[in-house]
Formats: C-alpha cells, structure tokens, sequence
C-alpha cells in the first residue's frame, strides 16, 4: 500500500478502518481478559464483582433503606456508602443511628 498515491478520501477512509480495526481489537483483548478473570475468580469460589464492585444479582440502587431523614420521610440511606448530609446533621444534633433506623 503506498500512501503517498492515495488521494485524501481514500486516506480518510483508510484513517477510519484503522480507527475501527483498533477498537475491535481492544475490545476483542478486553473481552479475553475479562473471560480469563471471571474463570480465575470462579475456580477460587468467588465472583468477579467480589473483587470489582460490579452489582451482584439484578438489583439497582444502593440497597435496601436503614435509616429514614427524621422530618422527611422520602430521604432514605442503606447505611452503605457515605453518609447523607441530612444524616450526619441529625447526628450532630444529638440524634442516634437508632433514632433514624426504619
């Protein structure tokens, strides 16, 4: 292939396979690797998401609710996480975790 004959629509085409050919294979690499830890976790009894963060199960959201904003019923936290702001000045105020557990 000779660049240097190739006129600027051809290279600009060329430019755009390229671009794709490269995000191919690095998807291509991340997919390998990803398929090689899970097999990794899983032979030693565990989930790749034990070690990522990912979300376990179907679930989305942070959780079930364990505290509930003492005036606002609506403001709610799993107690994962870090902590409302509504919850930390109830606190504060002489509040306990008790006091805002649901």
């Amino acid at each position: 292939m000779n660049l240097e004959k190739m006129n600027r629509e051809e290279l600009l085409d060329l430019q755009k396979q390229v671009s794709a050919a490269l995000k191919n294979y690095d998807d291509r690499q991340k997919k390998e690797a990803q398929t090689r830890l899970e097999a990794m976790a899983r032979d030693m009894g565990y989930s790749l998401n034990d070690f990522v963060g990912g979300k376990k199960g179907g679930k989305s959201g942070g959780g079930v609710p364990k505290y509930v904003h003492p005036e606002n019923p609506s403001k709610t936290w799993s107690g994962r996480g870090r902590q409302p702001q509504w919850f930390k000045d109830a606190i504060a105020s002489g509040k306990s975790e008790k006091d805002l557990a649901i």
